[in-house]
């Protein structure tokens, strides 16, 4: 009888470790971001996230999101695609568009797990602000007010994280409310 309770108490510690560990990354779109999954495992499963699931689909770039990183990926919501102006996205979905969709998707993309703390620090030692040199040759800038963490593109518009430090087994994303755009 007490190897039972020894073995109930070790299937429900396991579990409740389980269930914290889930606890601690935040849900995205309605759905668990589980941090032993890669961006692209966890971004599939996001309601908010299908024009950029979509997106990354047409340039080609899912297998090198599901690559080894690390990456911070900054994940515009389907939101953010709709306040382009219109008909931009079903543009840039076009085959003779791709290039142009790939080099707009990885300007949201760092070769570096760069969590919200990690980048506030970095804009502290910066004196108010951060460059952010993204995989796509952008050059960001990255600041914050209070716990918000903001990105500013290239060309001035300024997007905020909603959404931070979801991590991933491959990096890490933050959630923001605006497309980055190069500078024109």
């Amino acid at each position: 009888m007490k190897k039972l309770h020894i073995l109930a108490l070790s299937v429900a510690l396991g579990t409740f470790g389980t269930v914290a560990a889930q606890a601690e990354n935040p849900m995205v779109g309605g759905a668990a971001m589980y941090p032993d999954k890669n961006i692209v495992e966890n971004a599939v499963n996001s309601q908010d996230h299908t024009t950029l699931v979509a997106a990354v689909q047409a340039a080609g770039l899912a297998d090198t999101l599901q690559g080894e990183g690390p990456f911070t990926v900054f994940a515009p919501t389907n939101a953010a695609f709709e306040a382009l102006p219109a008909g931009t996205v079903e543009n840039l979905l076009k085959p003779e568009n791709k290039d142009q969709l790939a080099k707009i998707l990885t300007c949201h993309v760092v070769a570096a797990d760069a969590m919200a703390g990690a980048i506030k620090k970095m804009v502290d030692d910066d004196g108010g602000a951060h460059p952010v040199k993204t995989v796509g040759g952008c050059e960001f800038t990255a600041k914050y007010d209070g716990d918000m963490v903001m990105i500013v593109d290239g060309q001035g518009r300024t997007a905020t994280v909603t959404v931070a430090d979801v991590d991933q087994s491959n990096g890490v994303i933050h959630v923001i409310d605006t497309v980055l755009l190069p500078a024109s």
